[in-house]
């Protein structure tokens, strides 16, 4: 394995990793302050997804060379993720948390409807091709795709008495 693989494999483990702390400090937060949880059904398959997608990457790409221009934009999307983890602060959560109150609206939430989705699709394009893994790209994308339908769908709804406050 070459040391820059091997670095941007841990890499990606350990931001995985601590999102998840973050993510369960947050949603306990977020619960204890009066939020609920909506879509937990799906959750479990959301993580499956993401964890398989981290051990193909490794699995199948230990022994590859990094695509530097495919780094670089990698390492632009974590620039993005610093900007949506900072915009939600405590309200950022791998979970579907509903708090009575209203939505956020700074940052790329000024901008866009959902940043942290948006960057999550593409560090599932980008990462796979940093080790020159097309194939992890395609079939993760495709599955990615249909969990955001069920996901997204799921938030819109529970959302929709907030959006106006």
């Amino acid at each position: 394995m070459q040391t820059a693989t091997l670095l941007f494999l841990g890499f990606i483990v350990l931001q995985r990793l601590s999102e998840l702390f973050i993510a369960k400090r947050n949603t306990a937060r977020l619960l204890a302050k009066g939020g609920y949880e909506v879509g937990a059904s799906h959750y479990p398959a959301m993580v499956a997804l993401h964890s398989a997608w981290i051990v193909s990457l490794i699995i199948f790409g230990y022994d590859k060379t990094i695509a530097v221009g495919w780094l670089a934009i990698f390492a632009v999307l974590q620039a993005c993720r610093i900007w949506i983890l900072c915009s939600l602060a405590g309200r950022w959560t791998t979970r579907i948390i509903i708090l009575e109150e209203a939505l956020v609206v700074r940052g790329p939430f000024k901008y866009f409807a959902h940043p942290n989705y948006m960057l999550v699709v593409a560090e599932i394009i980008v990462a796979p091709m940093v080790l020159d893994l097309l194939w992890v790209t395609i079939v993760f994308t495709a599955l990615n795709a249909a969990m955001l339908w069920v996901r997204i769908g799921v938030e819109h709804k529970a959302l929709a008495p907030w959006r106006e406050l």
